[in-house]
């Protein structure tokens, strides 16, 4: 067994499903075209990663992208309990976080380490592996940088020089808002799981209960998914303040400020993905 991280793997996806979402386009004198998209949780529109196995296929929706095409992704995708895939491979490298549940990613013969919510793995294009889930329900999120995502046979595995990866949620080494340049709001903490700050990358933030406060960003790409907990989201687009769950979406380009609020019982993880730096305060 390795201990290594992987992303989810499941059956080919054929048709891409709609998410319901709230787009905004701004323009001020001072700055250059600005545009938000939030997708609540609850307005996602599920279909199925392989609609010819209909409920036997794992869930799946398009966030941002599309998985069927030869462009980056993020999508939402969950599998019912006991779930588990023959060995395969994929033709391209994917990551995935848990967000509800325990899921297996590893070689066909290792034993099962279950990930449970908040562990991030990354599955090398080639490399043969199964997926299992043992949650009563189980989502993760789960980006591409490139499509189509496709599954397909063990043997023709092939080494494209990247390494697996499995990150348990309690491995992962989260620094302070003491301990970070652009986190100054207090009890937040933030940790690195790929990429380079000076180009593409992935984070995740965790916002204490009671937060108040921004996240700031001039970004080209910026794009968030909630991974645990409930935030109340406004902007300069949203004036009322939108609830999102685990699961909900949220992009903008240019220089935007995101303000979130905790009301709720635990802190929120929100994954981000951007290619460029971001502030909390």
């Amino acid at each position: 067994m390795k201990f290594t991280v992987k992303a989810t793997s499941l059956a080919l996806a054929f048709s891409s499903a709609v998410a319901f979402s709230t787009s905004f386009t701004s323009t001020t004198a001072f700055a250059a075209e600005t545009a938000s998209r939030v997708v609540a949780a609850d307005d996602i529109e599920w279909g199925y990663l392989n609609p010819l196995r209909g409920d036997k296929s794992p869930g799946a929706a398009d966030l941002w992208g599309d998985r069927t095409k030869n462009t980056a992704t993020g999508m939402l995708v969950r599998f019912n309990k006991g779930f588990e895939s023959p060995p395969h491979i994929h033709n391209i490298t994917y990551r995935g976080i848990v967000i509800d549940g325990a899921m297996h990613n590893d070689d066909p013969s290792a034993g099962k380490m279950w990930m449970p919510a908040g562990s991030f793995w990354t599955q090398p294009a080639g490399e043969d592996h199964t997926t299992a889930a043992n949650g009563s329900a189980n989502l993760i999120y789960l980006e591409i940088d490139s499509g189509p995502y496709l599954v397909q046979p063990s043997s023709e595995h092939f080494d494209n020089g990247e390494r697996p990866l499995n990150l348990h949620k309690d491995n992962i080494v989260w620094l302070n808002d003491g301990e970070l340049h652009d986190i100054t709001a207090a009890g937040v903490s933030s940790t690195y799981l790929w990429g380079s700050t000076a180009d593409m990358n992935g984070s995740m933030i965790k916002l204490p209960v009671g937060f108040k406060g921004t996240i700031g960003t001039h970004a080209s790409e910026f794009r968030a998914v909630v991974i645990a907990g409930d935030v109340d989201y406004h902007s300069v687009d949203i004036t009322l303040p939108i609830s999102l769950s685990a699961g909900s979406y949220v992009e903008s380009t240019g220089n935007f400020k995101h303000q979130l609020v905790n009301e709720g019982q635990q802190e929120a993880t929100i994954y981000i993905r951007t290619n460029s730096a971001y502030r909390v305060f």
